[in-house]
């Protein structure tokens, strides 16, 4: 229970400063609202090669690829703050509280977990009037899906922030891994469009089952095996990178 307790309390405090400057929520949504709006339109002839497509259709295909990609954005780049904490002091005056060192990770990760998941709703929200349309409890198995993937993607930055201690250094390191990562994923079009090599590549990048399990959900086949795979890989690298973040955390506050 106190474990439990310090971790609200991190989520607590690290939420009520978000919460002071609500505006970095939408900043955040900027790039993908500019997707939404002025690349999804231009799908529907790229997939209608294969045969006629609704409007519907082409938002189910892209708006799973478009919030996959906002958490792993939204959590790759949240070391940046932690290294000014780590310059204000604020990792240091933590070694003389009691609070558990893994909470303290799991505390900033899940207000990270919470930002992304409002930013998901609205952007589901705003694809509404484009046409797209997805089942209640199908929708919430994707939300688990995206908030897995925030959990991992946050947790792995604080931990690569920790080592490095400098934005110069971080900045380079996180592009560096996020392209190739998103390129690989399927995001913007299905994989299904590209040569059987570069499938076969993308087979090896987690987040690639995790588009195609949730485009299945938001397809309305909770049942497709994508589905259960995508939730088993991204929760496996989910625990991992929270376990090797937490020891980060603890070599640096003790």
């Amino acid at each position: 229970m106190t474990f439990l307790r310090d971790i609200w309390l991190v989520f607590q405090n690290q939420l009520r400063l978000l919460l002071r400057q609500p505006v970095w929520i939408f900043i955040n949504l900027f790039q993908p609202l500019m997707f939404l709006l002025l690349f999804a339109p231009l799908l529907k002839p790229a997939l209608s090669a294969g045969g006629a497509v609704s409007d519907a259709e082409v938002y189910r295909t892209f708006v799973p690829g478009l919030l996959v990609m906002l958490a792993i954005f939204g959590g790759l780049f949240q070391g940046f703050g932690l290294i000014s904490d780590l310059r204000a002091g604020v990792i240091e005056r933590a070694r003389v509280t009691p609070v558990s060192r893994t909470a303290l990770l799991l505390g900033r990760s899940l207000q990270d977990v919470v930002s992304l998941l409002v930013q998901a709703v609205i952007i589901t929200l705003l694809a509404l009037p484009f046409g797209l349309r997805v089942g209640l409890v199908d929708l919430l198995l994707a939300y688990l899906m995206l908030a897995l993937i925030a959990l991992m993607t946050s947790a792995l930055s604080y931990g690569v922030a920790l080592l490095l201690k400098s934005e110069d250094a971080l900045a380079p390191v996180m592009n560096t891994l996020s392209q190739p990562l998103l390129l690989l994923s399927g995001i913007l079009l299905p994989l299904t469009f590209a040569p059987v090599w570069l499938q076969r590549v993308a087979d090896w990048n987690p987040f690639s089952w995790a588009v195609d399990g949730t485009r299945a959900l938001f397809a309305g086949d909770p049942g497709a095996p994508a589905v259960w795979q995508g939730l088993a890989i991204t929760l496996t690298l989910a625990v991992i990178a929270v376990a090797w973040a937490a020891r980060m955390f603890a070599r640096s506050v003790r």
